[in-house]
C-alpha cells in the first residue's frame, strides 16, 4: 500500500509535533490511532510501527512527547537517545538497574561522551518518567485534534497503543479520556487503582513472561478491573522479554511479536466501528 507519512504540527500555536502516516489513496473518512511512543521517543522503530497501522487502514499519529513548541531539548536529541540506547543495549542485563554496573562502564568512556550519555540516562530515566500526567494531557490534545479537527478523522472513533513507558500512558489515557474507544497497552505499568474506575474503554494487554517487573502485577491489575466492570483481556507469552515487540533490540521474539500484532490488528477491527 502506498502511504502518505509526514511530520507535522498541531494544538495551539503548533506546540505538539508528531509523526503521522495514512493511507494516499484514500478519499474516505478513517478511525484514528495514536501510537504511544516508548522511552526513546518517537525513533525509526515507533515510525515503522506507525506505518504499519496505516497500512491496515487507520490514520496513525505518534505523538513526539518531548518535543516542547516542535523543539527537543539537547538531552534527547535522536542522536543522544540512540546512543544511550546502543550503550545500554551494549551492558548485561543486569546493568540497566545497577548504577554501580553503568557507572564502572561510563568511567571508561571519554568526555564530552561520557557526560552526555549520563545526562541523557538522568534525564530519560529521571526527568521524563516524572511527567507521565503531563504527557497524558498531550495525549488528550491529540485525541481533540482528531476527533474535532483532522478532517480525515472527523468524528470517528480513535485507539490507543503504547509500548512500554507508552504502554502506561495508553491505560492512563484511557482512563482520562472519553474520545478513546480501545486501548492497547504493550509491556506497560498498570494505571494507578484510583484510575481504574474511569476506564471507560476495552482494554488488551500484552507482556513477556520473563519481564517480571511488569508482568507479576498483570494478574492484580485484571482482577481490579473485573471488580470494577471493565474489559480487560490479556496475554502473556512465554520466555518473551520486555520490549519484546521491538525489533530493533536484542528482546525481538517473533513469534509473540507476530501473534500480538494480529490480535491488536483484530481488536481495533472489532472497536473502532
Amino acid at each position: 500500500m502506498t502511504l502518505h507519512a509526514e511530520w507535522i504540527d498541531y494544538g495551539t500555536n503548533n506546540q505538539f509535533r508528531a509523526f503521522l502516516a495514512k493511507p494516499a489513496n484514500n478519499s474516505h473518512t478513517l478511525p484514528a490511532i495514536i501510537v504511544i511512543q516508548e522511552i526513546w521517543g518517537v525513533d525509526h522503530h515507533i515510525q515503522d510501527v506507525t506505518k504499519r497501522f496505516a497500512q491496515a487502514g487507520y490514520l496513525a499519529i505518534a505523538p513526539d512527547l518531548f518535543a516542547e513548541g516542535g523543539e527537543r531539548p539537547d538531552a534527547l536529541q535522536p542522536d543522544r537517545i540512540e546512543g544511550i540506547k546502543a550503550f545500554l543495549e551494549s551492558l548485561p542485563p543486569t546493568a540497566w538497574g545497577s548504577e554501580e554496573q553503568r557507572e564502572a562502564a561510563l568511567a571508561k568512556l571519554p568526555d564530552p561522551k561520557q557526560t552526555e550519555l549520563r545526562e541523557t540516562f538522568r534525564t530519560l530515566f529521571g526527568d521524563v518518567l516524572a511527567k507521565i500526567d503531563h504527557y497524558a494531557g498531550q495525549l488528550q490534545e491529540t485525541s481533540m485534534f482528531l476527533k474535532n479537527q483532522h478532517e480525515v478523522t472527523k468524528n470517528q472513533p480513535i485507539g490507543s497503543v503504547g509500548f512500554c513507558m507508552g504502554g502506561a500512558l495508553s491505560a492512563l489515557l484511557a482512563s482520562k479520556d472519553p474520545n478513546i474507544h480501545a486501548a492497547v497497552i504493550f509491556y506497560g505499568n498498570a494505571p494507578k487503582p484510583e484510575a481504574i474506575s474511569h476506564i471507560q474503554c476495552p482494554v488488551l494487554g500484552f507482556y513477556g513472561e520473563l519481564d517480571k517487573r511488569i508482568t507479576d502485577a498483570v494478574p492484580a491489575f485484571a482482577a481490579a478491573m473485573k471488580e470494577a466492570g471493565k474489559s480487560y483481556e490479556y496475554h502473556v507469552y512465554p520466555k518473551a522479554h520486555h520490549a519484546f515487540f521491538n525489533d530493533t533490540r536484542a528482546s525481538y521474539n517473533p513469534t509473540a511479536a507476530r501473534d500480538a500484532f494480529a490480535r491488536t490488528l483484530g481488536f481495533f477491527n472489532e472497536q473502532l466501528r
